[in-house]
């Protein structure tokens, strides 16, 4: 994976973007020598974004099948919202 600091990537963004857009290059966007971000392709974008509701839909099925959780209508009623 590439590093580029925050300078270069102004400096050179369409070039930039370019290499993530056409090559599917991830690229890690450095300021001042730690990493705190990256340029990725809608493609991957996308692809996380499914991990994470799969995810989620996993924990709530496994939160459904626990037995001490508290059903909802009893929680609106036990907080005044019912």
């Amino acid at each position: 994976m590439t590093r580029l600091n925050t300078s270069k990537i102004r400096n050179e963004f369409a070039a930039v973007l370019n290499r993530v857009v056409r090559r599917g290059e991830r690229i890690v966007v450095r300021r001042s020598g730690k990493d705190v971000a990256a340029l990725v392709s809608l493609e991957d974008l996308e692809l996380l974004r499914k991990i994470e509701d799969r995810l989620d839909n996993e924990a709530a099925e496994k939160a459904l099948k626990d037995p001490h959780r508290i059903p909802w209508e009893k929680l609106k009623k036990d907080l005044g919202l019912a």
